[in-house]
């Protein structure tokens, strides 16, 4: 992985993250110089399959005042996301019979500077769950912060 540009950290809040996929984008204007420039929120954007297509949906990407082109894409519009069929067909299968959600997990830039977005196959996580995440990373940042000022005396 290259340069990240933007996390979904809300994804691994909500969901369980079962498996991940590398996809590219078909991009318009000046959207590649506005993701440059880290004006990325992928916060509540998600992926569907429409007709053998993998779609990202609500992701935002905003335009930039300093272009010349008249022509401004919708900055929530949905992009096609680029992967092999047989990526499609898996995914598609999984979340039809196992009910699972596709998310943005991340967005970069890999070593041939192309823009790259990383989704995952997540289950969504209960209400109880999430309580028992946040008590686990509370403890564990509990038990490091002892363990420092133990060292540290």
């Amino acid at each position: 992985m290259g340069q990240t540009v933007a996390r979904n950290k809300k994804a691994y809040h909500d969901y369980e993250i079962l498996d991940s996929y590398e996809a590219g984008m078909a991009l318009r204007g000046s959207e590649v110089k506005a993701i440059r420039l880290g004006r990325v929120n992928l916060k509540d954007s998600f992926v569907k399959i429409i007709k053998g297509e993998a779609f990202l949906f609500n992701a935002h990407i905003s335009n930039l005042e300093t272009t010349h082109s008249h022509y401004r894409p919708d900055e929530r519009r949905e992009r096609k996301l680029l992967l092999h069929n047989k990526e499609i067909r898996r995914l598609f299968e999984k979340t039809t019979k196992d009910g699972l959600s596709i998310v943005p997990t991340s967005m970069y830039f890999n070593h041939k500077n192309f823009v790259k977005i990383k989704i995952a196959l997540a289950k969504g996580k209960k209400l109880h769950d999430k309580r028992e995440d946040l008590k686990r990373k509370t403890a564990n940042r509990e038990a490091q912060v002892a363990m420092k000022n133990h060292f540290y005396k």
